[in-house]
């Protein structure tokens, strides 16, 4: 059978490589040798009823790395495991939190995974554990469907408690005297996905760790944390910041891998003039097609919503009405209600479904059992993500294989076309600053709810004494003998968003019989997806909103034939608060400091299927989104541009080129999604955005009026409130962005600016390539050549 699939695979290989037949396509296949895995005998000092358990289970041997982090988490260490995908980093501390309740069946463990379906996955498999064992151990999750009538009971008997960070947050810490059974004998503290916990939700995440162990402190516990990360740069460093203790890195798997193939696939250019390439979307619906032609169970991942819907159109498109016995081709994101998602997850596990298109919300390690090929549909934005998703296929050490398919931004053309960077040491580092003061202050809040301050305390590296009189001159504390109360009626965790999707949803109400909720859409992407006249898809079924209830967090949808889709026009202005640093030079200025984003849906495109034609365009006029960040930015002077001899036209296009790779540049060079970094231009003397699209519809000024003193200031900041450190590490970095700015316009082979550099000129006769290159050069005292 296994040979058979290899041979399957190899064909599909050979399929794939057949499409180099375009000279302008560029296919690169890395081999990943297979690997035996090395065993080790369970630690001796394990209880023998838990080794009786994986031996019934047929795991007479752990894996290396297994036994060393056994080994190390029952002597009392912290531990962080960072190894790859599949390597069995659940075993490790599933074997030590049934070792402690074996041994003292009053012990507890708290397990905290990044989503909810993490945990219910997770709880099937402790499930089958404690069958072996007689059924004897009190399991359960606690999370937003936790029903009321059951929570009273999860307090009282649980021994092992699976949930989020969002419900330790606001449900469980706030409520310690109610989980008096868990914090006076808590032994473990689980960390699944540890990589996960960056930006401002790490950062949120190393407060919400803090309030856990003041209370665990107040109730004479000292639990020992095990955690488990991808593979990033810097797993010991990231689990230290977040726990605030030292940490024993093991990082040196010892388990078993299949032979995998890793295609790197840069689709062809169609338009040498512009340097057009093939839409990746195209590229990954034609692998998909390829590798399930030949058999395979495929995985395909795409970035965004939107993607993974029209990409299980095309697939259903494809086979569907051709092949009746063919099997299903599914969709699978967030918003889909949690039993259609089950109902996908178990159709993967028997091999009923043969293709399943996803978000990231199968990145993470949900069972899904053992896949033959997965298709990335652009780069996910970091190695570790890429990773986890190409991971998915393989599971269980048989012949797998993924593919890359790069879009034309510039980070996936530098990532394509250097498979090395891919494959090497990883780069990443998770970057978090728990000591951010605005997320310090709700976190302080929040602790204070729960316990009062004494005079002495510790909480994080600022000045917690200063913060405390602060709070007491707001009326929000009270001071009273070396202590610090809460005195306010509400209760400050629900008031505190930990990322930075509010958890405001919206939910989906299909009127095309009778009405009836059919999605679940967080708050951020609602303004974008459901606003109206949005051509909403679920599971390739086109919905028309009718109704947008922004106060009410509704959306009104009635089925469609649409033959396009609809995409969203985003207008950002930004604020400068404060600068904190500056670098002066004689044709352009750097800074750093605090800025507030104004974001705006002011519109939308419509877009054909399968050609992505624009058939079409309306105005929208939804609520202004606000946030508080941190930003880098330039101001290229007025003096400098208009010595630079073209059109002033020209010139808006040039710099809105630059800031377009500016943005992919940095994300690169702070190994971080491009997501990450929100951009913008604005005009330093009439304060307005001067971006291509935004002269044309959004201004409200004459163009003739935006030129006449037009001198840009082009910001980079934090897509996270409050900033988490990116900019600052930019604006070290400033001139050496404008280098790799002109050497990426150099190496880019389109004549006039495409998607990979500068991105297309919008009138046809302009060449914004030349003028950018032009622009930079002369900033850095180059000849242009």
């Amino acid at each position: 059978m296994t040979d058979h699939k290899d041979y399957k695979i190899e064909q599909a290989l050979d399929d794939i490589a057949k499409l180099r037949g375009d000279s302008a396509s560029n296919i690169q296949i890395v081999r990943i040798e297979k690997f035996a895995g090395e065993f080790r005998e369970y630690p001796e000092n394990l209880s023998p009823e838990v080794k009786k358990v994986y031996q019934n289970k047929e795991i007479d041997k752990l894996y290396s790395h297994q036994a060393h982090a056994i080994q190390e988490i029952l002597e009392g260490k912290n531990v962080v495991v960072s190894t790859p995908t599949a390597s069995g980093k659940t075993l490790i501390y599933n074997t030590v939190t049934l070792d402690a309740l074996t041994k003292n069946p009053s012990s507890r463990s708290l397990y905290l995974f990044p989503t909810k379906a993490l945990s219910q996955d997770q709880l099937a498999e402790l499930f089958d554990l404690n069958k072996l064992m007689g059924d004897k151990l009190g399991l359960f999750t606690y999370d937003g469907d936790t029903p009321q009538s059951t929570r009273k009971a999860i307090r009282k008997k649980a021994q092992i408690v699976l949930t989020n960070p969002y419900m330790l947050h606001s449900g469980i810490l706030p409520h310690h005297t109610k989980w008096v059974n868990i914090f006076e004998h808590l032994k473990y503290v689980i960390i699944d996905e540890l990589h996960y916990y960056t930006g401002v939700f790490g950062s949120h995440m190393a407060n919400i760790i803090r309030r856990l162990k003041r209370i665990c402190k107040f109730y004479g516990t000292d639990p020992v944390f095990i955690m488990s990360s991808a593979t990033i740069s810097n797993p010991k460093e990231l689990a230290e910041k977040i726990i605030e203790e030292e940490v024993t890195l093991i990082d040196r798997s010892g388990a078993p891998r299949g032979e995998k193939y890793i295609v790197f696939f840069n689709p062809p250019i169609v338009n040498k003039e512009l340097g057009i390439r093939r839409s990746y979307v195209s590229v990954a619906r034609q692998i998909s097609g390829i590798l399930l032609n030949n058999g395979l169970q495929v995985i395909t991942f795409a970035n965004t919503r939107l993607i993974t819907e029209v990409l299980v159109k095309y697939l259903k498109n494809d086979f569907e009405k051709n092949v009746t016995d063919f099997g299903k081709i599914r969709g699978y994101r967030g918003g889909y209600l949690p039993q259609k998602r089950r109902e996908i997850e178990q159709g993967l596990r028997r091999g009923d479904i043969k293709a399943v298109v996803s978000t990231n919300a199968l990145e993470l390690g949900i069972d899904i059992g053992s896949l033959d090929a997965a298709v990335l549909a652009a780069y996910p934005g970091t190695i570790a993500s890429t990773w986890q998703r190409i991971g998915r296929a393989g599971r269980r050490a048989s012949k797998s294989m993924g593919v890359l398919v790069s879009s034309s931004s510039p980070v996936d053309q530098f990532i394509v076309n250097h498979p090395e960077y891919f494959t090497g040491k990883s780069p990443e580092m998770g970057r978090i600053n728990a000591d951010n003061l605005a997320i310090l202050v709700e976190h302080i809040k929040c602790a204070a709810f729960e316990l009062p301050f004494v005079k002495g305390e510790q909480f994080g590296a600022e000045d917690l004494e200063e913060i405390l009189d602060y709070l007491s001159e707001q009326r929000i504390l009270f001071p009273n003998q070396d202590k610090w109360f809460w005195t306010e009626q509400g209760y400050p965790a629900d008031a505190v968003s930990i990322n930075r999707v509010s958890s405001d949803n919206f939910v989906v109400v299909d009127r095309t019989e009778t009405e009836r909720v059919i999605a679940e859409v967080d708050f951020s992407s609602a303004l974008e997806t459901l606003h109206p006249k949005a051509i909403y898809m679920l599971e390739s079924e086109q919905y028309v909103v009718e109704e947008f209830d922004y106060e009410n967090r509704k959306a009104f949808v009635r089925k469609s034939n649409a033959d396009y889709y609809t995409d969203a026009i985003t207008y950002t202005k930004i604020a400068i608060l404060d600068i904190f640093e500056e670098n002066r030079k004689e044709k352009y200025d750097f800074f750093y400091g605090d800025v507030h984003v104004y974001s705006q849906v002011v519109g939308f495109k419509k877009l054909k299927f399968f050609t992505n034609e624009n058939v079409g365009a309306g105005d929208l006029q939804l609520p202004q989104q606000e946030m508080h960040s941190t930003a880098f930015w330039v101001t290229i002077k007025n003096e400098c541009l208009e010595n630079i001899l073209i059109s002033s036209e020209e010139k808006i296009e040039a710099v809105s080129g630059i800031a377009h790779l500016m943005r992919h540049i940095c994300a690169v060079m702070l190994m971080c999604d491009v997501k990450d970094l929100g951009v913008t231009v604005e005009d330093n003397i009439t304060k307005s955005e001067i971006s291509r699209q935004s002269i044309r519809k959004v201004s409200s000024l004459e163009p003739g009026d935006l030129l006449r003193d037009f001198e840009p200031n082009i910001y980079i900041y934090d897509s996270y409130p409050n900033g988490i450190g990116f900019s600052e590490v930019l604006f070290e970095k400033g001139e050496e962005i404008f280098e790799k700015i002109l050497e990426a316009v150099d190496r880019c082979n389109c004549e006039r600016g495409c998607p990979s550099c500068v991105g297309p000129p919008i009138r046809s006769k302009d060449n914004h390539k030349d003028a950018a290159k032009f622009i930079i050069s002369v900033l850095l005292d180059r000849v242009y050549h």
